[in-house]
């Protein structure tokens, strides 16, 4: 039988080998979609952790992303568990750093930990125009939209895009929400999100509460 809180331990810990045995033992005993489902939860806390420790300063950057390629690993292992029907999808996401923005850390955290919650997840990658979220939000109808940049000058790019979005029709089909270590309360005002963030966990959390 699996043990949920050792899982949680476990990854919060970053323990990589360890995390592998435990899902390589459960997916072996062949267990229920439930019960994989109950497992991926566990890694989500996990990464719940992980992101608290970062906040409090015992974990940097480098460790974000290592959790991130962890929690990857760990969905994958999980996936023929879990199942990949559509019915299980909470809702879908486009995703992109803006226009003038390299970064792509905290967008690739984000990506992981929303497609480990049921996200179907778009991703657009760096440096994106605005016309590439238009494009993309016309053809795939997400719920959301998400936007990431870590550059000051990122948030006058998050704003062009809302505003391309409205200017095309479409900003009132998403939610809108923003990411990265510039973002405030007042920047989100200024760009016209609906939220932001500058924790991945956090971000997911937002998510899921528009979509339920």
């Amino acid at each position: 039988m699996l043990d949920l809180k050792t899982l949680t331990q476990a990854v919060g810990d970053l323990e990589e080998e360890k995390v592998l045995e435990i899902l390589n033992d459960f997916v072996a005993s062949k267990p229920s979609e439930d019960e994989g489902q109950k497992a991926v939860s566990a890694c989500q806390e996990g990464m719940a952790v992980v992101g608290e420790l970062f906040e409090k300063g015992d974990y940097f950057v480098g460790d974000l992303i290592f959790a991130g390629e962890l929690l990857t690993e760990a969905i994958s292992l999980l996936k023929p568990v879990i199942g990949t029907g559509s019915s299980a999808k909470l809702g879908s996401i486009v995703l992109g750093t803006v226009h003038g923005d390299l970064h792509d850390i905290g967008k690739n955290i984000f990506r992981s930990m929303a497609e480990a919650a049921g996200f179907e997840v778009h991703d657009l990658g760096i440096d994106q125009p605005v016309q590439a979220f238009i494009d993309k939000v016309k053809a795939v109808k997400p719920d959301i939209v998400g936007m990431s940049g870590v550059l000051t000058l990122a948030l006058e790019a998050m704003k062009d895009t809302v505003d391309g979005l409205k200017e095309a029709g479409i900003r009132d089909s998403v939610k809108i929400i923003i990411g990265g270590n510039p973002v405030t309360k007042e920047a989100c005002d200024h760009i016209g999100a609906d939220a932001f963030t500058t924790n991945a966990a956090e971000g997911v959390k937002i998510s899921q509460g528009w979509v339920k």
